[in-house]
């Protein structure tokens, strides 16, 4: 099964996802140690060098979990202007337990997805047409939502890895504004210098015919995303 593409928002309006069956949930992690740490920035978003665009996310604990959202405004070339948000409950652990989006440009689109036991429960809404609804099933709670033009879910994509046990690790992956689930491989980069010149450690994002590179600080923020082969980066300010 493809994704079309994952899109990181601008040139590529997906990212091509092998479905893959996901293997294993976090065995590495010891009970009680908490895997997200409250954060929030703006990221400047750039195509070729050139900004197309910003995101200010926020990352806290709330009720009893932990809350993930941001808004991104966003001009790619020969495109129309956008606004998308998007707010991501989770449990502890990192499962998710709801995600809302919104789009807009010269109409408003969204959706509402609840997981449960493996089970991705959507409600599309499109302005002038009828809500649809429709059911993804992954056979594990542990997805990974990597939505379009929302790049703070990388951060928490970087959070989502086992440390403890490292190595190359699969990941189911929902892309709510596709409807479509696929698969990321998860694997430790060692230190690497961005484009920015400085140093950081990598976790490397891959699927059949992309490689995505998250710079992570001392503590595991998410600092600086780069795309080389689409000529993306995204940088915290």
């Amino acid at each position: 099964m493809q994704l079309r593409k994952l899109s990181l928002g601008i040139v590529v309006s997906s990212l091509a996802f092998t479905s893959l069956v996901f293997a294993q949930k976090k065995s590495g992690t010891p009970a009680g140690a908490p895997i997200f740490a409250q954060d929030r920035g703006k990221l400047t978003i750039q195509l070729d060098g050139q900004t197309v665009g910003h995101e200010e996310f926020e990352i806290g604990p709330a009720a009893g979990g932990w809350t993930a959202r941001s808004t991104t405004d966003i001009k790619p070339p020969d495109s129309s202007a956008a606004r998308i948000s998007g707010t991501l409950m989770l449990q502890p652990d990192g499962a998710p337990v709801s995600y809302e989006w919104t789009s807009k440009t010269e109409k408003t689109n969204g959706a509402h997805i609840v997981f449960s036991n493996g089970v991705a429960k959507i409600t599309l809404e499109m302005q002038g047409s009828r809500p649809f609804e429709q059911d993804l099933t992954f056979g594990t709670p542990m997805i990974a939502v990597l939505d379009d033009n929302l790049y703070y879910q990388y951060a928490v994509l970087a959070r989502l890895y086992d440390w403890s046990r490292r190595g190359t690790q699969n990941l189911p992956v929902i892309i709510p504004q596709e409807l479509t689930p696929g698969s990321v491989a998860v694997e430790p980069a060692g230190s690497l210098a961005a484009g920015d010149g400085k140093s950081y450690e990598a976790l490397r994002v891959s699927t059949s015919d992309l490689q995505v590179l998250l710079f992570l600080d001392a503590n595991r923020r998410l600092m600086r995303i780069e795309v080389p082969s689409a000529k993306v980066s995204v940088a915290r300010e």
